[in-house]
């Protein structure tokens, strides 16, 4: 092989690297937007569980003041 295939199958070589290093920023790229995505997803869903989470123990605390009332109208008749 001489120096000019030589050069010649350097330079396929570093156009096969540059395609596939475009190729690997795209995907760096697309799979940092899909983590923000993902992450922001979290986020939301965590404050709705929170929000959840309050609004169940607000209908446990109403319940359970039901309760001791009708206990306590109970024990009064």
């Amino acid at each position: 092989m001489n120096n000019e295939e030589q050069a010649i199958d350097a330079d396929a070589e570093l156009k096969g690297l540059e395609t596939r290093l475009g190729e690997l920023l795209t995907l760096v790229h697309r799979l940092a937007e899909e983590n923000r995505a993902l992450r922001a997803r979290q986020e939301l869903l965590a404050g709705e569980r929170n929000s959840l989470l309050n609004r169940g123990d607000q209908v446990r605390t109403r319940v359970e003041s039901m309760i001791a009332r009708l206990r306590l109208m109970e024990h009064s008749a």
